[in-house]
């Protein structure tokens, strides 16, 4: 159903180099995506404060003690992602229900993300590079490569972006005091 909806993404601006083929824009407009899916649940957060904050994982705990996934992982932030995701991705020319798809996928890599983490012992939002970034933004750009037309080159250049543009970005957000942690 998607693939039919996105058949008019052909044209995307590319650049052959070595051999390999990028689709800048669709790149640029799936890292925007990626941005929006991420970004929607710490502005929800510093919104709507506390309410709808109920863990997803309702504090439930596995034998070893730890959270499932901890308090961080909340009703508000998967909502707000999904809507601020596909309300955006129109207005980068890309289909709703590709929004969607990307935040899904994004909500998704973020809570198998936790679920490692509270497997490693880590605090809730406790910083784990790499951890952080790659499974919110891998695994939607996954998806999209059986959807549109990107490249595994296009994938890989886009998690990489993702997740160096999310470091930085994290630590100016912290200082114009949006997000709660410089990472």
């Amino acid at each position: 159903m998607l693939r039919a909806q996105v058949r008019g993404y052909k044209s995307y601006v590319g650049v052959r180099h070595w051999g390999l083929h990028l689709n800048f824009l669709l790149d640029l407009k799936l890292l925007a995506l990626l941005f929006v899916a991420n970004g929607a649940p710490v502005i929800a957060k510093n919104v709507l404060k506390h309410r709808f904050s109920a863990p997803i994982d309702g504090g439930s705990r596995l034998p070893d003690g730890e959270p499932l996934l901890g308090n961080a992982k909340t009703i508000r932030g998967i909502v707000s992602s999904l809507l601020a995701t596909a309300v955006a991705a129109p207005l980068v020319r890309l289909t709703w229900p590709l929004g969607l798809t990307v935040s899904a996928a994004s909500m998704l890599g973020d809570v198998l993300s936790s679920f490692l983490k509270r497997r490693l012992k880590m605090p809730s939002s406790g910083q784990a590079p790499g951890l952080d970034q790659v499974p919110e933004s891998l695994l939607p750009l996954l998806v999209c490569w059986l959807i549109v037309p990107v490249t595994l080159i296009d994938v890989a250049a886009t998690v990489a972006a993702f997740a160096i543009s999310e470091v930085l970005f994290s630590k100016v957000l912290f200082r114009l005091h949006i997000r709660d942690r410089p990472y």
